[in-house]
C-alpha cells in the first residue's frame, strides 16, 4: 500500500494525532494511550487492520484482535468493511456481525475486539473534530464503576430477545452493591457521556443500552 505518509501504528511511522484532521473519507479511533488518532484514506485503496507485524493499522496492544483482523476497501467513491472469517471474534458495523464485505457510510462505528473506530466521510459536509472527539467512546473513556453499572442495565439483553428491556435502578444497585441514589448519580454522568441526556425519560435508558452495544464498550458476552 501506498501513501503520503505511514499509517498509525505501522511499523515504520507514527500515529498521527487529533490536529491531522483531513478532509474526506478517514478513520478515527483512540490508542492504547487514550489518544485519539486519525487515518485520512483519500489517498489510498485498501486498508488491512490486525495485531500482525504485516498490517497497515496495527492494534498490538487488543489482544481480542487477530493478526489480520479485517481489510478495508474502496470500491469506486466508497469505502467498504470486508470480513471474510479472517478474524477469531469478528468485526462489528453499528453493533451487527459483519460476514463478508459491507459499505460504510459517514459516522458509522467499526468494533474490532476491544477497538471502536468512527469512520467519517466529510466530502461535501461540515464536520467538527470536536464533535468526532466525542463521537469516539471507548471502554477506557469510563471509569470501572461506570462501567458495571453499564453492562449491569444491558444484563437483560443477554438473550438477544426483542421482548428485553433494561435493568431497573433497583437490579443495578443490587448487582454492583451501591445505592439507589448512587446509581442514579452514575446513570445521570453517562446519559451525558453518550450525549442522550436531552431526550424524553422514557427513552434514555434503552438508547444508552443501545449505545453501549453499537460502539462494542458492552458486549453479549460480557453478560
Amino acid at each position: 500500500m501506498t501513501g503520503p505518509e505511514p499509517l498509525p501504528g505501522s511499523a515504520d511511522g507514527a500515529a498521527r494525532p487529533a490536529e491531522s484532521w483531513a478532509q474526506g473519507s478517514s478513520l478515527i479511533y483512540r490508542d492504547a494511550e487514550g489518544s485519539l488518532q486519525i487515518v485520512p484514506l483519500e489517498s489510498l485503496t485498501s486498508v488491512t487492520i490486525g495485531r500482525g507485524s504485516g498490517c497497515d493499522l496495527r492494534l498490538p496492544w487488543d489482544e481480542k484482535v487477530s493478526r489480520l483482523h479485517a481489510q478495508l476497501d474502496r470500491v469506486g467513491p466508497n469505502w467498504t468493511v470486508v470480513d471474510d472469517g479472517l478474524s477469531r471474534n469478528g468485526t462489528f458495523l453499528n453493533g451487527e456481525r459483519v460476514s463478508g464485505r459491507r459499505r460504510l457510510h459517514d459516522g458509522d462505528t467499526l468494533v474490532l475486539g476491544e477497538t471502536s473506530f468512527s469512520f467519517r466521510d466529510v466530502r461535501g459536509k461540515t464536520s467538527q473534530l470536536t464533535t468526532v472527539q466525542d463521537e469516539v467512546m471507548t471502554v477506557s473513556s469510563l471509569s470501572a464503576t461506570q462501567r458495571q453499572i453499564l453492562t449491569a442495565l444491558c444484563r437483560p439483553y443477554k438473550q438477544d430477545t426483542h421482548y428485553a428491556t433494561p435493568a431497573s435502578n433497583l437490579q443495578i444497585a443490587a448487582e454492583v452493591f451501591l445505592s439507589v441514589d448512587a446509581v442514579k448519580t452514575h446513570l445521570r454522568t453517562l446519559f451525558q457521556k453518550f450525549h442522550i441526556e436531552d431526550l424524553p425519560q422514557n427513552q434514555k435508558r434503552t438508547k444508552l443500552v443501545e449505545r453501549a452495544f453499537a460502539l462494542g464498550i458492552v458486549s453479549r458476552r460480557d453478560l
